[in-house]
């Protein structure tokens, strides 16, 4: 019986002729699927990059196209607000201007003392709305004419102004804001023609000059050196 010897290890089998490195098991070569691996990584990489891009540039077109609606809604809703406003404006005006003659009836009531009784409440009351609605009555004696608010229908001359003056007021003015619906007809009253502002420095020179006058024909004239 054969004995083993211990320490040895067994050998595969050589074939005869081989070197001993043939025995040794070789790691297999790369193939070729490995070796293009990276290089299908990269173009594909590219292609996300390109498709990044256009995503971002249709991003950015859509909020700029955004943003351009959203400027235009505001100044539509401007436009129309401000279309809204004008029409209430005009609507007002017509109304408030189809009862300026009743106004006046009013006035000329009030003036000859015939504004008594229920016909006094029912014309406070009509007033009171008007002026809530925004009428303004304007025109008043005394005032420097203007021909943007004041119409003209009486002309005359006056010693003691210094310019055109309203000295009487024959229908008063209405606006509302400063949109003026009806001037006030006014009378005026011009300096008369020729007539010289005197100011107030030179009256008193003449009025000294005459008192020096007075006083030394009182005394007999300036005495003589």
């Amino acid at each position: 019986m054969t004995e083993e010897t211990p320490g040895f290890d067994e050998k595969p089998d050589v074939p005869s002729g081989a070197s001993p490195d043939d025995a040794e098991p070789k790691a297999a070569a790369p193939s070729s699927e490995e070796g293009a691996a990276p290089a299908g990584d990269a173009s594909e990489n590219a292609g996300l990059v390109a498709q990044l891009d256009q995503v971002r540039t249709a991003l950015n077109e859509r909020t700029a196209d955004l943003q351009r609606l959203q400027a235009e809604y505001q100044n539509y809703r401007r436009r129309v607000e401000r279309d809204r406003v004008a029409v209430k404006e005009v609507a007002v005006a017509n109304l408030l201007t189809e009862l300026l003659p009743m106004l006046d009836d009013i006035g000329r009531a009030r003036e000859h003392g015939e504004l008594v009784g229920g016909f006094k409440s029912v014309a406070e009351s009509l007033e009171t709305v008007i002026a809530k609605m925004g009428l303004q009555q304007f025109g008043k004696e005394g005032e420097p004419f203007d021909p943007t608010i004041h119409e003209a229908l009486m002309h005359s001359y006056a010693p003691d102004v210094t310019e055109t003056t309203c000295v009487a007021i024959l229908q008063p003015g209405y606006r509302i804001g400063e949109r003026t619906i009806r001037p006030a007809r006014v009378a005026v009253a011009e300096p008369q023609p020729g007539a010289q502002t005197v100011k107030p420095a030179e009256e008193s020179t003449e009025a000294k000059d005459g008192s020096d006058a007075a006083e030394n024909k009182e005394s007999g004239g300036p005495e003589e050196g």
